[in-house]
């Protein structure tokens, strides 16, 4: 039957070639846009190089202090301090990595000027983290407690800086101090905001290091669980370590900070409220401009549909004078609907791989790959599937309540 139906579909499409291209640009179109911003959501949301362990990780990387009877707010990172006090401490988790947001400088090779990411962590950091070591090893914890000036720079930055050649052992200069380099990774897309940086450096060298004792900074937090069973747990622990922190002579009375997950961390703070981490909210955001965008596409396939059901009245006609049901012909005109929709959906998946592949090539974002996985192959298959069936249904219907002598008429 479906055999059947598929070369009725292709004969159809033959019948007309201007309106099958126009459908089928239109689908192909829209899919290629939905398809690359499914890819890009995907490299955002999904686990990636170095940050590979999210399903057993939380993070923290802001705090909200407030003083209800001032109306005094206050919303940011917090300081290595209380991460390390409050956090690291905690019985539950594995390790805690902690590192600072990215803070850019200068520097200088041959006159020329070099402008570079710097993020100071701990120890634990390259723990959490699975960065791919091209030179090297990461600085240790004696190191940082020794204050050594050592560093760990991108694969970017030791092309830039030292060219080709092996930069483990040699120094590197920033802000006029020269540090040794232990190591060189891979480098990292800024858009892993957690990992990215051009040089990473022991939070001891920092001049807001250990000795700043306010809540707040410039540090984040992941928190490695040893399973993801213990993940709520440990976000039980934390929202308990944070009602016992003693708040007497701070300029505010509340305090709030959560450990989320990787989406939640981000979706908090842009549409989270109270206790709600905002991940619904981002959802129902992104389903709805979905469908909004599809709509317009959408309707254009249904004024076209209704136009070939028109031109095929005396097809309808005879095939209801010999006994076909108007429930077959709806079954019939929605699969040859959701076939069309699927040889779209293939352009577009070829449109969407080519300019996926020109992206990636382009660098726009600096080391940012995307990619089609399984999981964008997954949703281009269902937003096909709902498209082929939304602008078939009421075209069908339309269909099914033409009489059989109106139909025979029409030609």
């Amino acid at each position: 039957m479906l055999k059947n139906y598929f070369k009725i579909a292709i004969a159809v499409l033959k019948r007309r070639k201007f309106f099958t291209f126009i459908s089928l640009f239109g689908i192909a179109f829209t899919l290629t846009i939905l398809i690359v911003l499914t890819a890009f959501l995907d490299h955002l949301i999904s686990p990636q190089y170095p940050d590979t362990k999210r399903a057993r990780s939380l993070y923290i990387n802001t705090a909200t202090r407030t003083h209800s009877g001032k109306g005094f707010q206050s919303n940011g990172p917090l300081s290595y301090h209380f991460l390390n006090k409050y956090v690291s401490s905690m019985k539950t988790p594995e390790r805690v990595g902690i590192g600072s947001i990215f803070i850019t400088t200068n520097t200088y090779i041959n006159n020329k000027k070099l402008e570079i990411d710097m993020k100071y962590t701990n120890a634990d950091f390259w723990e959490v983290q699975e960065f791919e070591f091209l030179e090297g090893r990461p600085y240790t914890a004696q190191e940082i407690t020794n204050g050594d000036h050592v560093v760990v720079i991108s694969e970017q930055t030791r092309r830039d800086y030292f060219g080709e050649t092996t930069a483990v052992g040699k120094y590197f200069e920033t802000d006029n101090v020269k540090y040794r380099v232990c190591g060189v990774v891979k480098d990292v897309p800024i858009t892993l905001i957690f990992s990215y940086a051009n040089v990473y450096l022991p939070y001891t060298l920092s001049k807001t290091g250990r000795n700043d004792t306010r809540f707040e900074g410039m540090y984040t937090a992941i928190i490695l669980a040893r399973s993801k069973a213990d993940l709520p747990a440990i976000q039980d622990e934390y929202q308990q370590t944070i009602a016992r922190i003693p708040l007497k002579g701070e300029e505010f009375n509340e305090l709030h900070s959560y450990a989320d997950t990787y989406l939640a961390s981000f979706t908090r703070i842009l549409l989270g409220k109270d206790d709600s981490s905002g991940v619904g909210k981002f959802v129902l955001s992104i389903g709805l401009f979905a469908l909004f965008f599809m709509l317009l596409p959408t309707l254009n396939l249904i004024n076209i549909n209704i136009s070939r059901i028109m031109e095929r009245s005396s097809e309808i006609g005879v095939r209801k004078a010999f006994g076909a049901s108007s429930k077959t012909l709806v079954y019939q005109f929605i699969i040859e609907n959701i076939i069309l929709t699927l040889i779209g959906g293939l352009l577009g998946l070829a449109l969407s791989a080519i300019v996926i592949l020109v992206l990636n090539s382009s660098q726009l974002i600096p080391h940012m790959y995307l990619a089609i996985n399984f999981t964008v192959l997954a949703w281009a298959f269902i937003v096909c599937l709902v498209f082929g069936f939304f602008s078939g249904v009421y075209p069908a219907w339309r269909m099914s309540k033409l009489q059989v002598v109106t139909a025979l008429k029409a030609q």
